[in-house]
């Protein structure tokens, strides 16, 4: 889904749909997402004390220690992509602070710019204690360091939604989606906070749409939501794209258990 920034450094990243939601997303500072590098600096030394330890015989000629400087930049590297990639844009450090790395306009991550965000630490780094990094957050809108200037990403505070109406969500119709628990379970586990949101403010502001833009922008939530998640067809094959999403976001919302 696009959408057009409207925010200024205050702290919250604010975007608009072409459709006319407006939903804002709370920026995570310097301190915060510093204090979750530390975390994750800790985690890669404690793995590097290993690899210390298992390569210990090599590690003392010159072979061996080009070998080890290889193996090191490959940890720190891989370390921040590979659980960028399979967390949603969390590593461990992020994970204990609350904090999710996010692409600037609210689009699906790539992998591309995870690596590129990852590459670029090294420059961020410079030259010691992250000092660019942190006077690069210092100084732009959107708290972003050069690697996120490069990728196009943000670094957000990983709030919990607010708790809607439910029954403004059902629209007074049965969910046939909440019977198949363990696809409902993976829909509240892969879809993010903020999508979440998005799909809630689209529900209680429909009659605030033009019916074109009405139709658009549901259709493009249900299709993100499909490709989330596929339910078998006879669960959803009778349902309108406005109401895929009410339920959708019931499920998300929702603690009532169906039953088996």
């Amino acid at each position: 889904m696009t959408a057009a920034t409207a925010a200024r450094k205050t702290g919250t990243l604010t975007l608009r749909t072409p459709e006319g939601v407006i939903f804002s997303l709370p920026l995570a500072g310097p301190v915060s997402r510093f204090l979750a590098l530390a975390i994750d600096l800790a985690c890669i030394l404690t793995a590097s004390e290993i690899l210390d330890q298992v390569f210990g015989a090599v590690k003392n000629t010159a072979m061996g220690q080009a070998f080890l400087a290889i193996v090191y930049f490959v940890l720190s590297i891989g370390y921040g992509i590979t659980l960028e990639w399979f967390w949603r844009g969390q590593t461990l450090g992020k994970r204990v602070l609350g904090l999710r790395v996010m692409d600037e306009h609210a689009l699906s991550l790539e992998f591309s710019q995870i690596v590129v965000r990852n590459l670029l630490r090294f420059i961020d780094a410079l030259p010691l204690f992250y000092l660019v990094g942190g006077a690069s957050c210092f100084f732009t809108r959107y708290s972003q360091r050069l690697g996120d200037l490069a990728a196009n990403t943000i670094v957000v505070r990983d709030a919990k939604a607010a708790q809607p109406d439910l029954n403004q969500l059902r629209g007074g119709r049965y969910n046939s989606m909440l019977e198949y628990h363990h696809l409902a379970a993976r829909l509240r586990q892969r879809v993010s906070p903020q999508a979440a949101t998005v799909a809630v403010e689209a529900i209680l502001r429909r009659d605030q749409l033009e019916p074109r833009a009405r139709v658009e922008l549901f259709g493009e939530l249900a299709e993100y939501f499909r490709s989330v998640v596929d339910f078998p067809p006879e669960a959803v094959e009778q349902l309108s794209d406005e109401q895929y999403v009410r339920n959708a976001a019931e499920i998300l919302f929702s603690t009532r258990q169906p039953r088996a």
